[in-house]
């Protein structure tokens, strides 16, 4: 019953925020939660990644932002935070450079992104945050003002995480561009011709750029996004491998099979099970 329950918030709402401490369970598990992005800020905590070179991890404010459609998932069991999950209907799509700018920080061609939270910016967000959570526990709430809130909350974020990149370039636009358009098609559509004209180069020019900052053809993009559906899939969803082969849109199973395997080198029966053992063994902890 309560899984349902927040089945329905999820998919009646753009924007979805809860303290940690009263996170409903299901809500892990929940089949919705795959088109949210999710900002998990965890208060006095110690770190859920190895840190390299930092030896005893110690506690303190951390970041994580996991874009939608990961396999990755953050079991918050025993951990002080909040939980602030939103679609992207929400973001303001007419600021082009602010939605790429989500999309980078994000980290939407790869798992998660994280980072360790300063006094400054923990103050910064604390302000935003009780504002946009007062507006969403209100009866009468404005979504126009959440929206608002949001952005504000977004760009204290990308102002910190600026830093870690390079100034973004023409050519490092259109790979966010690429992202963007991969996560609108990579079902239906899978040659890097598709994605090269809209936006507006030659498959060759795109591929390259593509090599250039991600180390990867835009085929290879195309089929990694494939195989982190799948991944998540058989990770979080209740289909049999033969349905999920099917919702991937591949004729037979016996494809799906091969391809799994040529791009991870075991079978899906063999990550399937790989996948039960670690969460048996490792429930709270990124998987």
């Amino acid at each position: 019953m309560m899984k349902e329950k927040v089945t329905d918030e999820l998919n009646n709402s753009l924007i979805y925020i809860r303290n940690l401490a009263n996170c409903p369970p299901s809500y892990l598990n929940d089949p919705g939660r795959k088109e949210f992005f999710e900002v998990v800020w965890l208060k006095n905590e110690y770190p859920l990644h190895a840190l390299k070179d930092e030896g005893q991890p110690q506690k303190g404010h951390w970041i994580y932002l996991l874009p939608p459609y990961r396999v990755h998932q953050l079991n918050k069991a025993g951990k002080k935070g909040v939980l602030l999950s939103f679609k992207r209907d929400l973001l303001d799509e007419e600021a082009k450079e602010f939605s790429l700018d989500v999309f980078k920080i994000f980290n939407v061609q790869g798992e998660y992104s994280f980072l360790k939270v300063s006094k400054e910016l923990s103050d910064q967000l604390c302000k935003v945050y009780d504002l946009m959570e007062e507006e969403y526990q209100s009866e009468n709430h404005s979504l126009l003002i959440i929206k608002s809130l949001l952005k504000a909350f977004l760009l204290n974020i990308i102002r910190v995480k600026e830093h870690e990149f390079t100034m973004q370039d023409v050519n490092q636009k259109r790979v966010y561009e690429f992202m963007l358009l991969l996560e609108e098609n990579y079902l239906h559509i899978r040659n890097t011709d598709f994605y090269a004209d809209k936006i507006g180069i030659s498959s060759k020019r795109l591929n390259q750029i593509l090599k250039e900052k991600l180390q990867k053809t835009g085929l290879q993009l195309i089929h990694d996004r494939v195989i982190l559906e799948a991944k998540r899939q058989i990770i979080h969803s209740d289909h049999t491998l033969k349905e999920i082969a099917y919702l991937l849109e591949f004729k037979e199973y016996s494809y799906f099979s091969r391809f799994f395997k040529q791009h991870t080198a075991q079978t899906p029966e063999n990550f399937k099970k790989q996948v039960h053992n670690h969460i048996a063994l490792k429930a709270n902890t990124l998987i």
